[in-house]
């Protein structure tokens, strides 16, 4: 085998694309997500495809102590993380800040500022001990610009561009290379997601032009981590042809 690689929200959209081509590749996968239903059946999918070892931790990552506690039952090999993707985030709601609903609030900066902390700090000391390690943030187009009703999700992605670039100068000398990789608009659940289950609105974002795949995200993911041992892609904001940034989409 390849690689050990743990992909938090692997249930769906990039965490789901992600853990299809790292097992197409012959890795390992460690897969964690709320749902063990799901978490089940992507595990036996991997299997049955790929033949790979599985291994999958049924938590919330906004649980602090359900974070830990999972991640401290990994025991033997299951320990040599090679790449940590932290992939688990949302958007939820779209308001004006003054409109806001705090739980969203809540929910996005909880999942997508604490979570991936969470994460980061259960896991880096694994890969302190061997000297070696990659973590990949998944950031956003709204990390590096703000937008109308964006406020909150915009600020917690904003975050995780702070954190990363943190990440990469406290780590340095530690072997552990840090990647953000910032897609634009890609249809997956995202957008359901954000405007609470309204797959009307959802199916709206991505009407009059092509938008970016899961797929896509996670064949960039995959490349990033097949460099040479002394190169590191730092920063990455990826986007359909059909999008500029946050604000400019060219529609039909």
């Amino acid at each position: 085998m390849n690689k050990l690689i743990m992909i938090t929200g692997a249930t769906s959209g990039f965490g789901k694309a992600c853990a299809d081509i790292f097992a197409k590749n012959n890795n390992n996968l460690i897969l964690t997500g709320r749902r063990n239903d799901r978490l089940t059946e992507v595990k036996q999918e991997l299997i049955s495809k790929y033949g790979v070892e599985v291994l999958t931790l049924c938590f919330d990552v906004q649980d602090k102590e359900a974070t830990f506690e999972a991640i401290s039952s990994m025991k033997g090999s299951w320990t040599a993380v090679d790449v940590l993707i932290n992939n688990a985030g949302l958007a939820s709601g779209f308001d004006k800040i003054q409109d806001g609903d705090l739980n969203d609030w809540e929910r996005m900066i909880n999942t997508n500022v604490k979570g991936l902390l969470y994460v980061s700090k259960a896991v880096i000391p694994l890969m302190q001990n061997r000297h070696k390690g990659h973590i990949i943030n998944i950031g956003s187009t709204a990390g590096k610009e703000v937008y109308e009703k964006g406020n909150v999700y915009c600020a917690s992605k904003h975050a995780v561009d702070a954190i990363s670039k943190a990440m990469r100068v406290d780590l340095l000398g530690e072997g552990i290379k840090v990647t953000q990789v910032c897609p634009g608009a890609a249809e997956t659940e995202f957008s359901e997601v954000r405007f609470h289950g309204d797959k009307q609105k959802a199916k709206q974002v991505y009407n009059g032009y092509t938008p970016m795949t899961a797929e896509n995200i996670a064949e960039v993911i995959y490349y990033t981590t097949t460099l040479p041992e002394n190169l590191c892609i730092n920063d990455l904001v990826l986007t359909s042809v059909a999008q500029a940034n946050s604000f400019y989409i060219k529609r039909d």
